[in-house]
């Protein structure tokens, strides 16, 4: 969302200048999403920019609900999350991030959603057999009817599903706590395949990191953890203090990258 009302041309030559090497290419990205999905115009952007890679994908997610109570919304949720799969293999992408749905009612979720869930888990693990891409299921935040909220609920899906790989968002774990970020890497680990990155603070999510201590205890958690996977910056450009122009968000993109190889190297 952070490059949300540009063209996919001007995404990559600001994500080239703010000295990225990957993106996580979302298929709603409006200017392709709203044209068809032109796959050979973004195949001729990404040549224009070599030094970019496309790594990651996301899946669809606006008015989009896997678990929905309404069977049309739910099924036209886990048809837009395989073709997202089918996408990501195409481009040569390590992972494919799915969200895992929520109960529509603000209630907590109740056993006809998991139900509905197994069912997306049922149809990405058909999807993904036999492709090299790995599918990977996002924590969500702790909020009333989200599922998959806590390290111990991702645990126990990827213990039933051994195909199945893990994106740890840190801003839906630290609007928990800080603690509860280390509590996913520890826990899930050895099953992580891609980290969304920012910081989450007073109910506010997608915050940079820069500069504040806790941005610094989750790369020296992943560190420490020998996290070798991709690192995506998931920035919210409607939490800066005013509108920043293309350069501006490309600047601080840079800036973002230099305070996380720091650490990293």
């Amino acid at each position: 969302m952070f490059f949300h009302e540009y063209p996919v041309e001007t995404i990559m030559e600001h994500a080239e200048t703010a000295t990225l090497d990957a993106i996580e290419f979302w298929l709603e990205t409006p200017h392709f999403w709203l044209r068809g999905m032109p796959e050979e115009e973004l195949r001729s952007a990404l040549a224009a920019h070599p030094r970019l890679q496309l790594a990651t994908v996301h899946a669809p997610i606006l008015d989009l609900n896997p678990c929905s109570i309404n069977p049309r919304v739910a099924e036209a949720s886990v048809a837009y999350a395989l073709e997202a799969v089918a996408f990501a293999d195409r481009f040569g992408a390590e992972v494919v991030t799915v969200h895992p749905g929520r109960r529509t009612a603000k209630r907590p979720p109740s056993p006809a959603d998991y139900r509905r869930f197994d069912r997306l888990i049922a149809a990405l693990r058909e999807a993904a057999s036999g492709l090299k891409v790995k599918v990977a299921i996002e924590n969500m935040e702790r909020k009333v009817n989200n599922l998959l909220t806590s390290p111990e609920d991702i645990r126990r899906l990827l213990d039933q599903e051994d195909w199945l790989w893990f994106t740890l968002d840190v801003s839906h774990a630290m609007g928990t706590s800080l603690a509860e970020v280390g509590a996913f890497v520890e826990l899930c680990g050895d099953r992580l395949a891609n980290v969304h990155l920012s910081r989450a603070s007073d109910g506010k999510m997608h915050l940079a990191l820069s500069g504040h201590p806790d941005g610094r205890a989750v790369l020296n958690m992943l560190r420490d953890a020998r996290y070798a996977g991709p690192v995506t910056l998931e920035l919210e450009d409607l939490r800066l203090d005013r509108t920043y122009l293309a350069d501006e968000k490309a600047a601080l993109i840079a800036s973002e990258c230099t305070f996380i190889r720091s650490v990293l190297g």
